[in-house]
């Protein structure tokens, strides 16, 4: 294993147990396959970078972006053309959307979840 894979799964442990109030707020509505069944994972390392939340069946990253992510935005736009060619379609939400109106931003990701997974969409996971 290379240095930057050890490294990443540390950093994302580390930010498992630390994370915002979005974060924690997202994964609730997330995890245990609550939403259409499909598994997400949180903190997810993909080469270089780690993915808030994934779901590997449905191809599917959702990132909680703060404010550090207006200052960063040709980064954000190297990173999601990088997993984008891994095959993930990535959904980004600005922290105070997620705390403001959850049930929008859940039905954003449903939308996109069902799609991904659905039987006939020719490119569905499932």
């Amino acid at each position: 294993m290379t240095h930057t894979v050890l490294k990443n799964r540390h950093l994302a442990r580390s930010m498992r147990k630390a994370q915002t109030p979005a974060e924690a707020r997202l994964w609730s509505r997330l995890r245990n396959r609550n939403l259409l069944g499909v598994k997400f994972r949180r903190q997810v390392p993909i080469g270089p970078y780690i993915a808030d939340f994934a779901s590997r069946e449905a191809r599917v990253i959702v990132e909680a972006d703060g404010g550090q992510h207006g200052e960063t935005e040709s980064q954000d736009a190297e990173r999601t053309a990088f997993l984008e060619h891994r095959g993930y379609q990535v959904l980004r939400f600005w922290n105070h959307a997620i705390l403001a109106d959850i049930d929008s931003v859940m039905e954003v990701i449903g939308e996109t979840v069902h799609y991904a997974v659905h039987p006939k969409n020719p490119d569905a996971r499932r």
